[in-house]
């Protein structure tokens, strides 16, 4: 399993998992939640209590990571497999243009 803090505008907003099964869960912080209903972040990923779930990495994400020449890069660098999207997510994304950041958790177990 890995896990990674998501941050919008600095502000703990929600915990992105990617599960040994390879689901990919998304959940808003509860206390951001109650706080800012409205500052989502993404139009398809609305501010609310229950988790968003998918067997793949949700477009949002997807997007925050590097393309083209870059994304080789950044591939190469890390050692990374091209195709290990939330690897490439938590190595490349924790200081993205934009609000969101990515921050990644280390678990105790690897």
């Amino acid at each position: 399993m890995r896990q990674a803090n998501i941050l919008y505008n600095s502000l703990f907003c929600g915990l992105l998992t990617e599960t040994n099964d390879g689901t990919f869960t998304f959940q808003y912080d509860e206390d951001y939640v109650k706080e800012y209903p409205n500052q989502f972040i993404t139009f398809t990923m609305p501010v609310r209590k229950e988790e968003y779930k998918d067997k793949r990495l949700f477009a949002f994400f997807e997007g925050l990571i590097p393309e083209g020449w870059l994304l080789d890069i950044a591939s190469k660098n890390w050692k990374i497999n091209p195709n290990d999207r939330m690897g490439l997510l938590l190595a490349c994304c924790q200081n993205c243009i934009g609000a969101v950041s990515v921050q990644p958790i280390e678990l105790q177990d690897e």
